[in-house]
């Protein structure tokens, strides 16, 4: 188990960059739980486009390329594109949406 002493520390020492990208981060994990209300979008969210996506490892050797495919969400911040690996599944509230 996380000291979460040590863990509020290390959060506070994060900038605001850091801290949307643990906010994403710990919103798909209560997704992923079935946590309904993270599902929802809060005010100031950035807009987020989910795409399926394979990838090439870049093994000079690799027989199985490209691998996938995997599951990623872009968003914006400021005017750079930013992305995030979510898996090989789609959290089901986040499908359920989609749909």
């Amino acid at each position: 188990m996380v000291n979460e002493k040590r863990l509020l520390t290390e959060l506070r020492k994060l900038d605001r960059h850091g801290l949307r990208r643990v906010l994403i981060f710990v919103r798909g994990l209560l997704m992923a739980l079935g946590d309904q209300e993270a599902a929802q979008p809060q005010q100031g969210d950035p807009e987020v486009t989910y795409r399926l996506e394979t990838v090439k490892c870049g093994k000079p050797n690799c027989r199985s390329c490209p691998h996938g495919p995997y599951w990623y969400a872009y968003y914006r911040e400021g005017t750079k594109l930013k992305s995030r690996y979510i898996g090989r599944e789609l959290p089901e509230d986040v499908r359920d949406v989609l749909r």
